[in-house]
């Protein structure tokens, strides 16, 4: 299937490493302009190098901070200075901290969580939009979430209540600009294997008295096809979406999970 994304310009957030980087390797992969974004020059311009040599298309990068509105405005306003417009979208940041709701006794760890995980991504799009519907052609925006959108996580509060402030907004928007020809999707992740993971396995394991070694086989084992997914195969999903190949599809809450929704 020819996608139709070569040479078409995209913005990856939150990409020097995990699903970013798999969805950025991806869009590479296709022939897309790509601007990677995220906090550690250092990281981008290996993660840069990576793509390169991997796929012959150098992507460009920005460094900045998803919470930081001035830095989403800079990334945005670069990525058309340099590609000429923007094409698609895909919004991804990392995961507030695991926790239970007795937890956090204060306002601050919630506002925080908020503003990472779901006013963010606000910012983000109200900034693309205007540049989408400039080109007339319309547009693709896919926003990164969790399968605790489909079941919640234990120790997971503040993520399982954002990520679904994430789907409300999207179908909400797949609606309001589906006129305008701008598609846009949700893609939870289930288990793929990134720092993210990883971490949320020690944590549970130190709760549990067992290794991380430990949760994670037990965590495969109830995935049918019996391991963890890879960023890439994340972001085939995500380069779909973000196609001219896509031209139907809104307004949807993918999980990307190996089969193991009824298992968590």
């Amino acid at each position: 299937m020819e996608l139709g994304l070569k040479d078409k310009p995209v913005l990856v957030m939150a990409s020097s490493g995990g699903i970013g980087r798999g969805t950025a390797l991806e869009f590479a992969r296709e022939g897309a302009r790509v601007m990677l974004f995220a906090r550690s020059e250092e990281k981008l311009i290996k993660t840069q190098q990576e793509i390169a040599s991997e796929t012959g298309n150098k992507p460009l990068y920005t460094v900045g901070d998803i919470s930081n509105p001035d830095d989403i405005t800079n990334v945005i306003d670069r990525t058309v200075v340099e590609f000429g417009s923007l094409w698609a979208l895909f919004n991804n940041t990392g995961g507030p901290p695991a926790g239970t709701f007795d937890s956090f006794d204060n306002d601050e760890a919630w506002q925080s969580a908020f503003e990472l995980t779901l006013l963010s991504y606000i910012r983000v799009i109200r900034t693309v939009l205007p540049h989408m519907r400039k080109s007339g052609e319309g547009g693709r925006i896919v926003n990164n979430t969790s399968i605790s959108t489909k079941r919640v996580i234990d120790n997971l509060i503040l993520s399982n209540t954002f990520r679904m402030g994430i789907v409300g907004l999207s179908k909400t928007l797949a609606r309001e600009l589906g006129p305008e020809n701008i598609l846009v999707n949700v893609v939870g992740p289930g288990r793929i294997d990134t720092d993210r993971i990883a971490h949320l396995d020690s944590v549970v394991a130190e709760k549990q008295s067992l290794s991380a070694e430990q949760v994670r086989a037990a965590a495969e084992a109830n995935i049918p096809l019996g391991r963890a997914g890879r960023p890439e195969e994340f972001g085939k999903i995500v380069a779909f979406l973000c196609s001219e190949a896509n031209t139907y599809l809104t307004g949807q809450n993918l999980i990307v999970d190996g089969g193991a929704v009824d298992a968590y």
